[in-house]
């Protein structure tokens, strides 16, 4: 009973020691520069989302807040180096609908559950079909008419095999019969340059991403993927309000950090992102991007990455996409 009694003892001591390790980093972090990976080449939403973060950061920790773009294999590669870093609070990560998708596309060398943290979900946005200027179409339906009319010719860029742009590309394809190909590159901000310069036909991109082109008119919007039209684009019908039933494609952007990271200053990151989300700077811009805010608490945002999981995880496997 005693040595009962002393185990129970040892082990409430190491909790506690371990508690206050974890307040006493907190209190005094960050003490050097904090490393924000994003898994993407630079251009896309993912790098659009994290560097505002960074900054707002940076300005809120009072150490600075590095962005490290680790493009590569759907955004597999910067969260293996993510997943591989110390869990003290220096290396977080920016994750979007991919991080959902990639379980069921890649053997992945992390569990995707149990390598990471949840901090925050950060906010949600539709897509757009946007396409090239010089294409002969100003709608969904003129579009879906020149494909069939020109079967083959006209192809989407895509950011990579199972991307979020990808998997909207073929949700419209299987439900217009649109016979349009899908170019594949290394991340949705080549793709978007593509298709600025009339080298690809259309995408089906981050509507965040593709709004400050819009409005200078480098490319044309067809509609957007959401459930109503983006307050942004007011007069820019939905997909699904121009004709094709049953398309909706939203893409959402969080932070992560490794697994083991002290839960005080997960509370502490968490407590700044709230609080850079709450402000109308940031409302606005998001609104401004085709966008909205959509906090997350991190017991929130760990369920909802579960959920996304399985339901991309359908898509995946009724399409039958491969990872190349």
């Amino acid at each position: 009973m005693k040595h009962k009694v002393k185990s129970l003892f040892a082990m409430i001591l190491v909790c506690a020691v371990a508690l206050c390790v974890g307040m006493a980093a907190a209190q005094s972090y960050p003490t050097k520069t904090v490393r924000l990976i994003i898994p993407f080449p630079p251009g896309g939403s993912n790098d659009i989302v994290g560097r505002f973060i960074a900054t707002k950061l940076t300005e809120r920790l009072g150490k600075q807040v590095v962005v490290d773009n680790r493009g590569g294999a759907g955004g597999v590669i910067g969260t293996e180096a993510a997943a591989k870093s110390e869990p003290d609070g220096y290396t977080l990560l920016i994750i979007s609908s991919a991080y959902a998708i990639n379980t069921s596309l890649y053997k992945l060398s992390y569990d995707p559950v149990k390598a990471f943290a949840p901090i925050a979900k950060l906010g949600t946005g539709p897509n757009v079909l946007a396409v090239y200027p010089g294409v002969p179409v100003n709608s969904v339906k003129e579009l879906i008419a020149l494909a069939k009319e020109k079967p083959g010719q006209l192809n989407f860029a895509s950011a990579g095999v199972g991307s979020f742009q990808h998997l909207g590309s073929e949700l419209f394809k299987s439900l217009t019969g649109a016979d349009i190909g899908i170019v594949q590159f290394k991340g949705g901000g080549p793709a978007m340059i593509d298709v600025i310069g009339g080298h690809t036909q259309a995408a089906l991109g981050s509507l965040i991403q593709f709004m400050p082109h819009i409005k200078s008119g480098k490319v044309k919007a067809l509609g957007t993927g959401g459930a109503k039209r983006s307050v942004s684009l007011p007069d820019v019908p939905t997909i699904a309000e121009a004709g094709v039933a049953g398309y909706e494609a939203n893409n959402w952007w969080g932070v992560l950090a490794p697994a083991g990271t002290p839960r005080p200053i997960i509370d502490r990151l968490y407590k700044e992102i709230s609080a850079i989300l709450s402000s109308p700077e940031t409302q606005k811009l998001f609104g401004d991007q085709g966008a909205e805010v959509d906090k997350m608490t991190p017991a929130e945002f760990g369920p909802y990455i579960v959920v996304e999981t399985a339901k991309w995880g359908k898509v995946i496997k009724e399409a039958n996409i491969k990872a190349e």
